[in-house]
């Protein structure tokens, strides 16, 4: 596994919601870092840090108070994009062909454009989780804008995220918003039918806390 792609896992760990056990992860978080590129170790290290010395309920508290969409802050890439309108379901039904035809069977409780969800695979899939999450760039940018706005601690990890990405980060909403205009890279659809599935070919931390995509079961 690349060292962005270490960096997509324990980001996408610590965007979902904390609960009881999220404490008891720390260490091998804190281990799966140390074969992380600097920056986004950093970013990263020092929000565990804090994490570490707050309460499960105090930690719960905030992220329930940063990710909503009455703030702008949310962690749905499509609702970016289409907001609450009929083209979204459309767009999670696509999201969900996409993991399936790179191998991935989406069975998780959450939307498939939950960006945990999409940063997994954006980990276990590089090349086309890449071009996912550049398809999505200007949400993630927005949002990373959001939380540095209200200065959020979370900032940090949606800095560490864009820093697996290509190009530099917008500077202004404005910036950000210019990148939608561009318009995604290409379809993904069937585009990697040279990508392995995912179990016996990818070499990953096998007690990282996965989000949400299991391995699909051979018929």
């Amino acid at each position: 596994m690349t060292p962005d792609a270490l960096v997509r896992l324990v980001a996408g760990c610590v965007l979902q919601y904390p609960g009881d056990h999220f404490h008891d992860e720390l260490p091998r978080l804190r281990a799966a870092l140390t074969g992380a590129p600097a920056e986004p170790a950093l970013l990263l290290g020092a929000f565990l840090d804090r994490a570490a010395a707050m309460t499960p309920i105090a930690l719960c508290a905030e992220y329930t108070a940063t990710f909503d969409t009455r703030n702008r802050r949310c962690l749905y890439l499509t609702w970016w994009t289409d907001g609450d309108t009929r083209r979204r379901g459309l767009s999670l039904v696509r999201l969900k062909r996409i993991y399936r035809d790179f191998g991935l069977e989406f069975a998780g409780e959450e939307l498939p454009d939950f960006l945990p969800v999409a940063l997994e695979f954006a980990a276990l899939r590089e090349e086309a989780g890449t071009e996912l999450l550049q398809e999505h760039r200007a949400g993630l940018e927005l949002l990373r804008l959001a939380l540095a706005e209200s200065a959020s601690p979370y900032t940090g990890v949606l800095e560490a995220v864009c820093t697996t990405l290509p190009g530099p980060s917008p500077e202004t909403k404005a910036q950000a918003k210019a990148l939608a205009r561009s318009g995604p890279p290409q379809e993904l659809v069937g585009a990697g039918t040279a990508l392995e599935p995912f179990g016996p070919g990818i070499d990953a931390p096998a007690d990282l806390p996965w989000p949400t995509a299991p391995e699909r079961q051979s018929a």
